[in-house]
Formats: structure tokens, C-alpha cells, sequence
């Protein structure tokens, strides 16, 4: 099967690349192939050319009103490399992509002699959250289940989709199990981006009008033995409680992510890869 077929016809998506002035994110109209190249729109423009490489975060939430523990949705890190360019359209073609539903993999590409670029930087331990309590949280957020995390890998960005807690102040806050890609990513560049988007509550033709949020951020860690940790775990019981089951596993990390700036579609950021 296509990815369409999984994904539906249209989709919004959330694009993520590496560019000279730095790491760039767009909001694009997605429209798959069947061959599964990628054509997409970028309203406000872009500056990508041909052989850039790109990772599309896609799911289906368009219209999916309510999640429950299995997460069941259709969504994929999608790895492109730019084939055309003409004006605000750009197609790609696929290098690399597994598509997931809940927790299985359900479909998956790799493009013959593509591999995801190997990475030696050595895995740092975080800084530590400075907070002691959580604060107010941002109640405008709490439909949103679930945000896109961009982490800052070797070759180009990784997406992934997660429950998330948000508050006023913009501090995002993370749960994941140690060994995932995110945290290892994390450990390695705490420097990420998180997208908080409204699909949720729209269909497609509404949320063509998509607000959204891309913040800037620098990952911190929160002890298990800090109150701050119990605090957090409690909200996102409260927000999320079909997932009660693995906010209470033993072994979860927590991550605080402190906002560095709210960035624009199309901004370029700098940023060091090897730090």
C-alpha cells in the first residue's frame, strides 16, 4: 500500500531541514504520491533547492477529536531529498520512512544504498530542571494531546510525535522511556524545536486557517527524586489519562524543555550540531 492510502489524500505537514543559515522549519500542504514521493506547498515560500534534505513529520490527526493508549493514528519521520522546485511547490522523493500505528510499524521504505548517517558524538548527561514546582499550565493546550519534537541529528532533523504538557510560560514538558531515539538525540544536542499545532479540533478544510506554535528550546532533565517530577507526572494523568498506565512505569525520563524563542515558519535558527 501508499502512504495515501494510510494517510489520507491531503495532509498538513510539519518539514524540518538543515539550510547554511541554519535549521528551518515550514508548515506545508502535503499531498503523497503513489510512488510516495511527496508533493507539498509551502504558502509563505521557501529557500530549499534541489538535493536538499528534508524530514516531514505526517500523521492523520486531522479530525481525530479524542486519543486513547494505543495512540491509534497513522504517523511517520518521513526522509526526503528535494527532486523539483518550482516556486512554492517542491516535490520529494523518499530515502527513508517507517510508518507507525500505536506502537507497531506498520510500513516502511529505504531508498537502495541510503542509510541514516551514523553518529559518534557521545551521549552528555543533562543539565538539571531549575524548577521546583511545575507552574501554571496553559489551558489553551490541553485539547492538544499530543506536539511534534525535532531533535537535531546527524545528516537531517528527526520528528517525533508525543504527549506533551505546556504552561504559560512556555516550558514544555516530555515523558519517554530511556533507550528511544528522541532521548538519545536529546542527550547528544539538548538544542531542539517543538511544534504545537490545533489539528485536533479542526477538520481539513477548516485547518487550513492551522494556527500553530514552533517554540525553540533547550532540553533539561528532571530527577525522579525531585518533587517537580511527581508534579509533572500527576498533569499528565490529569491531561492525558488514557495513557495512565505508562506515565506510571518505573523507568520513564522526564524532560523539561525550556523555551529559547518562538520561531516563525520559514525562520532560520542557528545552531551547533556537534555540541
Amino acid at each position: 500500500m501508499a502512504l495515501r492510502d494510510y494517510l489520507n489524500e491531503q495532509m498538513l505537514g510539519i518539514l524540518a531541514s538543515y539550510q547554511s543559515s541554519g535549521v528551518v522549519h515550514h508548515i506545508g500542504v502535503v499531498y503523497p504520491r503513489l510512488n510516495n514521493e511527496l508533493q507539498i506547498f509551502i504558502p509563505r515560500g521557501h529557500q530549499l533547492a534541489l538535493g536538499s534534505l528534508v524530514t516531514v513529520h505526517l500523521d492523520n490527526r486531522t479530525g481525530v477529536d479524542e486519543l486513547d493508549a494505543e495512540l491509534r493514528v497513522y504517523r511517520t519521520s518521513y526522509k526526503g531529498r528535494v527532486q523539483a522546485v518550482d516556486e512554492n511547490w517542491l516535490v520529494l522523493e523518499p530515502l527513508d520512512y517507517s510508518l507507525v500505528h500505536g506502537v507497531r510499524a506498520v510500513d516502511g521504505f529505504t531508498a537502495p544504498g541510503y542509510a541514516f548517517p551514523m553518529d559518534a558524538r557521545p551521549e552528555q548527561a543533562l543539565p538539571l530542571s531549575h524548577l521546583q514546582a511545575i507552574p501554571p499550565i496553559e489551558l489553551k493546550d490541553h485539547d492538544n494531546k499530543v506536539g511534534v519534537l525535532s531533535t537535531l541529528a546527524k545528516g537531517q532533523p528527526h520528528t517525533t510525535v508525543l504527549a506533551f504538557l505546556s504552561t504559560a510560560e512556555d516550558d514544555v514538558f516530555l515523558i519517554s522511556m530511556p533507550d528511544t531515539f528522541k532521548a538519545l538525540q536529546l542527550r547528544r544536542n539538548p538544542h531542539c524545536f517543538f511544534t504545537i499545532d490545533e489539528r485536533a479540533k479542526f477538520t481539513f478544510e477548516q485547518s487550513i486557517e492551522w494556527n500553530y506554535t514552533i517554540v525553540e528550546m533547550r532540553a533539561h532533565q528532571i530527577p525522579t527524586t525531585a518533587p517537580l517530577f511527581e508534579q509533572v507526572r500527576r498533569a499528565f494523568i490529569l491531561k492525558n489519562p488514557w495513557e495512565v498506565g505508562f506515565f506510571l512505569s518505573p523507568v520513564l525520563e522526564m524532560f523539561h524543555l525550556q523555551r529559547i524563542g518562538l520561531v516563525c515558519a520559514g525562520q532560520a535558527r542557528p545552531f551547533v550540531l556537534d555540541s
